[in-house]
């Protein structure tokens, strides 16, 4: 099996790749063609990251599709119009007011809005001001996040708080704070990893005023603000985890 490890290289042999090829690290893809992902799986290219991980790290949208039963209820992924009629009428029903948009491909707290209620959300959908796809979900008031890296054996875990935004982020102004999980919220990190394909990843869980936890995104990488592993040793473990999975697989020399 030949290994291909850059970009570059994947697009020259593209017209050949077969079952014969493997190849390790980040598919550089433009918004919109996903679907090589799928091609490069149905021609039996081995990929790691796999290409669910990847396609979910790439969109929040994908993530509240695939990934909704982690998150929380009444999360919705909204394409258009009729979806978000449909998805005005569902939370009517539950009598949810304030609500939580998130653009599909921002990171980093920006792309996030809330609002006073669906209604506000289809109008400014309607008038073109808000672009879909894009994430529906209730909003937790006084609610904090966890963000948790897992790294193959290496895990940490640090509770992040903003007590003058919504928004959680370090970079919006966040603090964070070194916690252990329990064992409910081990679980569903542990669920989300293993549903999503993911080899490792960066979570964020959102913990309610009451105590629920749900999953909030993930993506294969994220910003290590606050985080205690760094730059030098992230990119050992990544290597690492690489090196164990072409071994397995015995593609090394």
């Amino acid at each position: 099996m030949q290994l291909i490890s850059d970009n570059d290289t994947l697009n020259s042999l593209y017209p050949s790749l077969d079952s014969g090829h493997c190849f390790v690290g980040r598919l550089r893809l433009k918004a919109g063609e996903e679907f090589i992902v799928h091609d490069l799986e149905q021609r039996g290219v081995l990929l790691l990251p796999s290409g669910l991980s990847q396609i979910l790290a790439r969109s929040k949208v994908a993530q509240a599709r695939i990934l909704s039963e982690f998150m929380p209820p009444l999360t919705q992924a909204i394409f258009d119009h009729h979806g978000l009629l449909s998805a005005m009428n569902l939370y009517g029903r539950h009598s949810i007011s304030a609500v939580v948009t998130k653009d599909d491909r921002k990171n980093g707290g920006q792309g996030i809005y809330k609002w006073g209620s669906v209604e506000d959300v289809f109008n400014q959908a309607s008038l073109g001001v808000l672009p879909y796809p894009f994430v529906l979900q209730p909003f937790f008031p006084d609610a904090s996040d966890i963000r948790v890296i897992i790294l193959g054996d290496y895990q940490e875990s640090y509770q992040r708080h903003n007590p003058d935004n919504f928004r959680n982020n370090l970079h919006c102004g966040g603090k964070g704070t070194p916690i252990k999980l329990n064992a409910s919220q081990q679980a569903l990190c542990d669920n989300v990893i293993k549903r999503g394909k993911f080899p490792y990843a960066h979570l964020d869980l959102v913990t309610t005023a009451d105590g629920r936890c749900y999953l909030g995104e993930i993506n294969l990488r994220g910003g290590l603000r606050g985080a205690q592993v760094k730059g030098a040793r992230y990119q050992e473990i990544i290597n690492q985890i690489h090196h164990d999975f072409l071994k397995q697989h015995s593609l090394l020399s």
